[in-house]
């Protein structure tokens, strides 16, 4: 009897999230182009410092003042794969304008990282953010999936959270309003 209940919720539980992944996000973008980010939108908190994969320190309060595309990801991580692809892009397309992506590995050790990043020709720092439960929890969690993505103003405060798999559109609309 329990295993047909759990099979049940099983069996509910995964179009709610498939649902959930997939809905479309809101464009943020007015009729003017101008930003949509809240007014009371919530200060992100950048007094962090990571290594990254050449176990250099990494302070993400030194990119305050930029657009900052901020991305929990794992090298397991399906829809993962398929926005690094976009964020490269991005870096390289609005970097000048003032964009910084930054990518933070959730579990990954940096011996997975190097040859991960040579072959998705990253151009964006990759942290190390494994046993790092006080950025990936307390900070910017918690977190329930991967990849969670934020959008975060010029100002510090954080416009958009993305869970799960987002469209690159999305995410371009979503930068360009910012930058």
């Amino acid at each position: 009897m329990n295993m047909k209940r759990h099979l049940r919720w099983i069996a509910l539980a995964i179009p709610a999230v498939a649902l959930t992944i997939w809905t479309p996000v809101p464009d943020i973008t007015g009729v003017s182009g101008q930003s949509l980010c809240e007014a009371n939108a919530k200060p992100a908190n950048l007094n962090f410092v990571l290594k990254d994969m050449s176990g250099k320190d990494f302070n993400l309060a030194t990119q305050k003042g930029k657009v900052i595309l901020l991305d929990f990801w794992a090298t397991w991580c399906g829809p993962c794969m398929v926005e690094i692809p976009w964020f490269v892009e991005f870096q390289s397309k609005y970097g000048a304008k003032g964009l910084s992506v930054v990518g933070i590995s959730v579990d990954d050790p940096v011996s997975k990282l190097k040859p991960f990043s040579d072959k998705m020709k990253v151009n964006y720092p990759f942290l190390v953010g494994d046993r790092r439960d006080d950025i990936k929890e307390k900070a910017f969690g918690p977190m329930w999936g991967l990849p969670v993505t934020f959008v975060i103003g010029r100002d510090g405060k954080i416009c958009k959270k993305h869970v799960g798999l987002s469209s690159k559109d999305q995410f371009e609309r979503e930068i360009k309003s910012l930058l």
